[in-house]
């Protein structure tokens, strides 16, 4: 097999243990679906899996902390102005 194989659809099917081992020594794997690329086999080296340092950074809390100052020195004031806008409509 070569190093990058091709398959269409049912042959991968009846193939796929080969396909799967192939894919472990190194192999890629392109599926085809009448005759156009659909989907891929790749070893998992192939894969860039990201720290979960990576995700917690990515994430939600990476905002922690930047909205330092937004509502001025006293936040419970600006909160309670904010209030009352919506009580005199």
């Amino acid at each position: 097999m070569s190093a990058n194989a091709s398959y269409g659809l049912e042959q991968a099917r009846i193939q796929l243990p080969s396909i799967i081992a192939d894919a472990h020594a190194g192999v890629r794997c392109i599926i085809t679906k009448h005759g156009k690329p659909y989907a891929a086999i790749v070893p998992l080296g192939d894969i860039q899996r990201p720290h979960p340092q990576a995700d917690l950074a990515s994430g939600l809390l990476a905002l922690r902390g930047t909205g330092r100052g937004l509502w001025g020195a006293d936040v419970g004031r600006a909160v309670s102005e904010l209030r009352d806008e919506w009580s005199e409509a």
